[in-house]
């Protein structure tokens, strides 16, 4: 069995696409995911499965979450080793002062094309920094998240590829989550 990080996007955001998560858990359940738990109010959900394709498994849970919820949200997957080793490429890692509540990591439902991911990074968005590897980006938003420079809908149209974004303390805790169900068995 394999443990997965999974990431909804743009649910409870600003009272749009409301769900409660004890639902959410309940569709994972019922789809045969075993030891899932969710993580705050925002479509967070770690949880074992016997399928071992994540393209398989997030076409199962897209269509049964729109069967159910009458809406269909991005859907990001990841198993815990890539989460590691997401988290261990954090180009702010060894950066002192960095504040975990703002620096945002999106993970991108694919790793954008090199014409794409460059001319992305050459907007101007200081005072924020701006970092993509692999399928991951990372930012640094070090006056808060708040009124940012950085526009995702901008990004996200330079990218030609969707993603949803945790700040690191949420990202540490699934980790920590996937790890304890992991060493569970």
């Amino acid at each position: 069995m394999t443990v997965f990080i999974s990431m909804l996007r743009g649910i409870n955001v600003g009272g749009h696409n409301k769900i409660k998560m004890e639902e959410l858990r309940a569709l994972c359940e019922s789809l045969g995911l075993s030891q899932v738990k969710t993580h705050i109010q925002s479509g967070n959900v770690v949880f074992k499965s016997k399928e071992r394709d994540p393209e398989k498994l997030a076409h199962r849970i897209d269509a049964a979450f729109e069967h159910k919820f009458k809406f269909r949200p991005s859907l990001i997957l990841r198993t815990t080793s890539e989460f590691r080793e997401a988290l261990a490429r954090n180009p702010f890692a060894t950066r002192k002062g960095i504040h975990p509540g703002k620096l945002l990591i999106t993970f991108l439902s694919g790793e954008p094309a090199a014409p794409a991911r460059e001319k992305t990074l050459k907007l101007d968005i200081k005072p924020e920094e701006l970092h993509i590897i692999g399928r991951e980006m990372f930012v640094y938003f070090p006056n808060g998240m708040g009124r940012p420079k950085f526009s995702w809908s901008l990004v996200e149209k330079h990218l030609n590829v969707s993603g949803t974004g945790r700040n690191l303390n949420t990202v540490q805790k699934l980790l920590e989550m996937a790890e304890a169900i992991e060493s569970a068995d």
